[in-house]
């Protein structure tokens, strides 16, 4: 039997309010194209209840950012940076379309790559420049549940900073918090030892931007920081799973050793890879032919329109 005609988008309230008077962009180009085709588009609250009641209600459901846990499902999120977004049929980016395809540079043209990439990196970084000096660090952006080892990480942060200091002996090491993050008195009191006991280790409160343009390149459970840096064309090194893993060296691949020991000489195609992440793989909002990319989306997905 075909399915409703029928497309809920669940969204908390502010972004429902914005989405009702179609100001909340992606979403209007979502609703424009599944009405071209017949579907009535309705906007839900964004809580347990209603989200479990998309199971047994007819027609399609997209959250945002949360688990489609039913077939007529999917879920949306930003691709990191404005206007970029992907709908998935899971919410963890490690199993991302994305992330499952191959990255090829010889299949994007070098010069299209590098004027996209030049002009989202003054966008997004408008003080940091390509091939500033570096003062001879590893920069760790951390996230949260920092005495935990969770299982999409190949070691638990802490251990992660000190497998840098064990196999890094030439640098310093600098931390950075994440300051959306609240942090428990026990998670800062056990950073703060470690750095006690370690002089080449410091906490900074400096901003992203500052340390991402000093450091030599980036270690990181799976923070979108190492993919900021791509666009200042710092190497990473990442400790967890994620969607923009392609070019780092990966910890559950290589190992700790190797691939710290790798990433300062990690000269990838940095430009020719943000290009193919970004405009090559997600919805760019603010594009002319976005209603074409979302159709092709949804379809490949799986949803019939």
């Amino acid at each position: 039997m075909a399915e409703a005609r029928i497309l809920r988008i669940y969204l908390e309230d502010i972004s429902r309010q914005r989405a009702e008077r179609g100001e909340f962009n992606i979403i209007n180009k979502i609703r424009h194209v599944f009405q071209r085709y017949g579907f009535r588009v309705e906007f839900c609250k964004d809580t347990d209840a209603e989200r479990l009641k998309s199971a047994t209600r007819r027609g399609y459901s997209l959250f945002m950012m949360q688990d489609p846990f039913h077939p007529r499902a999917l879920t949306m999120r930003k691709a990191y940076y404005y206007p970029f977004w992907r709908v998935e049929n899971t919410a963890k980016r490690w199993e991302f379309e994305v992330a499952q395809a191959l990255f090829n540079p010889e299949d994007t043209d070098p010069e299209q790559a590098h004027k996209f990439t030049n002009i989202w990196r003054k966008k997004l970084f408008p003080n940091a420049m390509l091939g500033a000096e570096t003062d001879n660090t590893v920069y760790i952006p951390l996230q949260g549940k920092l005495l935990d080892h969770r299982s999409f990480q190949t070691a638990g942060p802490l251990d992660m900073i000190r497998a840098v200091l064990q196999h890094d002996t030439d640098r310093d090491v600098v931390v950075g918090l994440h300051p959306g993050e609240t942090y428990l008195p026990e998670e800062i009191e056990a950073l703060k030892a470690l750095c006690d006991g370690n002089p080449r280790l410091c906490l900074s409160a400096e901003p992203m931007e500052t340390l991402l343009g000093r450091c030599d390149y980036v270690v990181t459970e799976n923070s979108s920081v190492a993919l900021s840096g791509f666009f200042l064309h710092k190497p990473a090194v990442l400790f967890a799973q994620i969607d923009f893993h392609h070019i780092a060296a990966n910890v559950a691949d290589l190992g700790a050793e190797a691939a710290i020991h790798a990433a300062p000489d990690m000269t990838p195609d940095f430009d020719r890879y943000v290009y193919w992440f970004l405009k090559g793989t997600a919805l760019n909002g603010g594009a002319p032919e976005v209603e074409d990319q979302i159709l092709d989306m949804f379809r490949r997905r799986g949803w019939v329109l």
